[in-house]
């Protein structure tokens, strides 16, 4: 694995490539105190989105460490976005937090992100690596969101194109490009699944969730809650809110969420 490193933007942060394998990982890294946040993005979105500049603007107001990454195959990292998968993305999001943070980090994760976050978190249990993680903000998390959330509404035609095809083609509601979902990503979420059993964070879990959440229903951060330990735990429901939380009173109640986190693992 390689990096290479430039100045980014005012808030400070280096912006450089990390090779992962074959592939070679886009992220922005600025130093600063701990706890870090680490941003995780969701499915095919990039590190420059909304969410992600507020928080990189209030770290840097803060003075706090802050990184943040393209999965392969999204934003400015290498790689087909088809050839993607939850294992590969959970790898390099693992591979930027080992080799381009440092000391505790919360994480941030928004959508898909929520489920890379969750499996990081588990990842990191096993190598005995529990205080690296110092905390989780869950923006409308989607784990398991193959499983859970997309396999009981596929059509029967939808199943067998899946299975001639080897893809999922889905109108967006974000882009003019429509969301391609493979076979081999139903079949890796299969193997990601988390929401089978305890999910031992060892750390403080904030969730927040919109009501009118299109993608994303709340009952679906509820069963997240089931899954948690009960202690550490806060979830909000915003009644208005949608999938994507980037309304000026979404991004306020992100960075007040934050800085809560902050405080309590300080």
């Amino acid at each position: 694995m390689g990096e290479t490193g430039e100045m980014a933007a005012a808030t400070g942060e280096v912006a450089g490539r990390l090779d992962v394998g074959d592939v070679s990982i886009a992220y922005r890294h600025a130093k600063g105190a701990a706890p870090g946040l680490m941003w995780l993005g969701g499915y095919r979105s990039d590190m420059t989105g909304t969410k992600a500049e507020v928080l990189a603007a209030y770290a840097a107001e803060q003075g706090l460490q802050f990184t943040r990454h393209d999965y392969s195959g999204h934003g400015a990292s290498g790689g087909a976005f088809a050839d993607g998968t939850i294992s590969l993305w959970l790898e390099q999001s693992l591979a930027v937090m080992d080799q381009i943070t440092e000391g505790p980090q919360i994480l941030v994760g928004s959508s898909m992100g929520g489920w890379i976050a969750l499996r990081m978190v588990q990842e990191m249990n096993k190598r005995g690596d529990k205080g690296r993680i110092a905390g989780l903000l869950l923006i409308a998390p989607a784990p398991d969101f193959t499983a859970e959330l997309m396999q009981p509404l596929l059509t029967k035609k939808q199943k067998q194109q899946i299975e001639t095809l080897g893809y999922l083609e889905e109108v967006s509601q974000y882009s003019d490009q429509p969301n391609i979902y493979t076979r081999a990503l139903f079949e890796d979420g299969e193997r990601n699944r988390v929401l089978t059993g305890l999910i031992d964070t060892h750390c403080p879990v904030t969730i927040l969730q919109g009501m009118a959440d299109p993608d994303v229903p709340h009952s679906h951060a509820l069963k997240l809650v089931e899954h948690l330990p009960a202690d550490n735990v806060t979830l909000s429901l915003i009644p208005d809110g949608d999938h994507r939380l980037s309304r000026p009173q979404d991004l306020d109640l992100i960075t007040r969420s934050v800085s809560s986190l902050v405080e309590q693992v300080r």
